[in-house]
């Protein structure tokens, strides 16, 4: 096994993580898998805080993703042999706790994951379920046969509770020699380094200045037989992975199996095929050689005929092309847009469609005017902007979750984060010709204080009792959602804070000399006296946050409470005004 110690310190430089404790390696590694970047507001949405949290470290929904995780997070301090296998054990009371006991007997604090998780899994919008074990050790049996239990009360309590049976579990111990894996696929879109021999047909070649592929086809079966020896390892350039087969006429891949059982002869002509990187081919009569092998577009396929049982019909062929940079290497630009536009339909990289069009071109200007401020005008990071933090990069994705809160779209926000970069016109909505750098900085930088604000107030619970009042207002906070709902709220207050009339809202800003850490200290000069009325936005978050009519109805009843306070918040919400510009 090859030395770990290079993701251990890129983990140990990542000082904003310290902060969460055994949880910050739970996020470090989900930022690996899944290409997370904003790691702080991902804590701020999926963290659950507190003693009680019937061992849930952290629980994460993602509805545009198809996704749930629920993991468990575990660092030693001094070296060990393996994990204590009790914790991986403790998987099982946290799903009983999360998905099966009476919601009225869930603890506060873990209750709003339960919650979202059920309904998720109810309206039959996840189509994966990773539950991991996470921890900076060797894996070992022990842990293994313990999560083997897991797996099994996970899938006895969607069959018996939600009617499921047909999602993809994944039960995983992420300890440090996946966590290795993980990490190097961030710097290296090809971890499975082997030569392989393939039986071939006959095929063409085809080159451009920095590429050279050959086109061919194999047999389905050579794919099941990869399939079973490597995993998802095969898939380390392609940021889906495979899906899973759901027994539903509408998914793709379920019908690939399908088609292979029912039509095998005619498979390649109905297939779209796989492309695969690798770092070196030949050709060797009816034989390729590959150096190195990742699939780039055709993990479905792969994925789908590797899961069967059985081999498919020697007469089922699948098309396959294979592609090496001339230049030598495996991170260079060309092998990056290989990857790219081959998962041109994956939404996980929608951001990076828009990062050529004029606005954000405009954006990043801009953005060159403000000080300790970067933008990348909607382009996706690389593997290695994953691992490193820059605490100057506004990152897209949260940009546009704070523009949509900021414009009254909380439930945008929240729910449709990928959206607001593929639908043209939520896109066009927050991202138009009014759009400027300056107010980006301070639509952002307000979700940023308030994420500040809920870690502050955790860290005080956690050194003493919390009075009634804050109390009320951490209550709050870990309900899903809660920060977008409050910042679309405070945004809705700043006509009576700023005591004049705002035509409109994409012209505030701090002006373009402020940088963004300057700006989070203006925004908590007003979230003193404007908090404390959060809880009254509960009702909101009701049902996940989606009614348009109750976080309507809320944000006017939090308006006029601050509204009634502010003669005695005058000086304070003038001082807050005297940094704010009207453009």
């Amino acid at each position: 096994m090859p030395s770990n110690k290079s993701w251990e310190t890129a983990y140990a430089a990542r000082d904003d993580l310290h902060k969460y404790g055994d949880n910050g390696l739970g996020l470090f590694a989900l930022s690996l898998r899944f290409g997370l970047d904003d790691l702080d507001t991902l804590a701020a949405d999926s963290l659950v805080d507190g003693p009680d949290d019937k061992n849930c470290d952290i629980v994460h929904v993602n509805l545009e993703g198809k996704y749930a995780i629920l993991m468990q997070c575990y660092q030693a301090q001094t070296a060990k042999s393996a994990a204590p296998a009790k914790k991986a054990g403790d998987l099982n009371t946290a799903l009983g706790w999360l998905l099966g006991e009476h919601i009225d007997k869930v603890p506060e604090r873990l209750r709003p994951a339960a919650n979202e998780l059920r309904t998720a899994l109810k309206n039959n919008d996840i189509e994966r379920f990773h539950i991991w074990y996470t921890h900076n050790l060797p894996e070992s049996q022990n842990v293994k046969d313990e999560l083997r239990v897991v797996e099994n009360t996970a899938r006895a309590i969607l069959n018996d509770l939600y009617k499921i049976n047909d999602i993809n579990v994944d039960v995983s111990e992420v300890g440090k020699n996946k966590i290795h894996e993980l990490y190097k696929a961030t710097s290296s879109p090809i971890l499975l380094e082997e030569e392989i021999c393939l039986k071939v047909c006959e095929g063409y070649s085809m080159s451009g200045p920095s590429w050279e592929s050959f086109s061919t086809a194999i047999q389905a079966s050579e794919l099941h037989r990869l399939y079973k020896k490597y995993t998802t390892n095969m898939f380390s350039a392609n940021v889906r992975d495979y899906l899973g087969s759901r027994r539903s006429e509408s998914n793709i891949n379920q019908g690939i199996i399908n088609t292979i059982k029912s039509n095998p002869e005619d498979f390649w002509a109905f297939n779209n095929g796989l492309t695969v990187l690798t770092n070196n081919f030949r050709i060797d009569g009816n034989k390729i050689v590959v150096s190195g092998l990742s699939i780039v577009n055709g993990a479905q396929t792969t994925g789908a005929i590797g899961s069967s049982k059985e081999p498919p019909s020697q007469e089922a062929w699948v098309q396959i092309r294979f592609v090496k940079n001339r230049t030598g290497g495996n991170t260079s630009n060309i092998i990056r847009d290989i990857i790219k536009y081959n998962n041109s339909q994956n939404t996980v990289e929608a951001s990076d469609f828009r990062s050529t069009d004029s606005i954000q071109k405009r954006l990043k200007e801009e953005f060159k005017k403000i000080p300790e401020a970067e933008y990348n005008g909607g382009r996706r990071g690389s593997g290695s902007e994953v691992i490193k933090r820059n605490p100057n990069l506004l990152r897209s994705p949260t940009v546009g979750q704070a523009l949509a809160s900021f414009h009254n779209k909380p439930e945008v926000a929240y729910h449709k984060k990928t959206d607001i970069w593929v639908s043209d016109n939520l896109y066009s909505t927050f991202f138009n010709d009014k759009t400027s750098a300056d107010h980006i900085v301070c639509a952002y930088t307000l979700i940023k204080s308030l994420e500040n604000y809920k870690q502050s107030l955790q860290n005080k619970a956690k050194e003493e009792e919390l009075v009634e009042a804050d109390e009320e207002v951490l209550k709050y906070f870990r309900e899903r959602g809660s920060i977008h709902l409050l910042a679309s709220a405070v945004s809705g207050c700043l006509e009576t804070i700023l005591d004049q009339k705002i035509p409109n809202k994409f012209r505030i800003s701090f002006g373009v000399k402020t940088s963004p850490k300057k700006a989070e200290e203006i925004w908590r000069l007003i979230l003193e006296p404007t908090i404390p009325f959060c809880p009254n936005l509960t009702d909101a978050l009701k049902g996940g946050l989606r009614s348009a009519e109750s976080i309507k109805e809320a944000c006017v009843t939090f308006r006029r409470m601050v509204n009634s306070t502010r003669s005695q918040n005058k000086s304070t919400y003038e001082e807050f005004s005297s940094f704010v510009h009207i453009g």
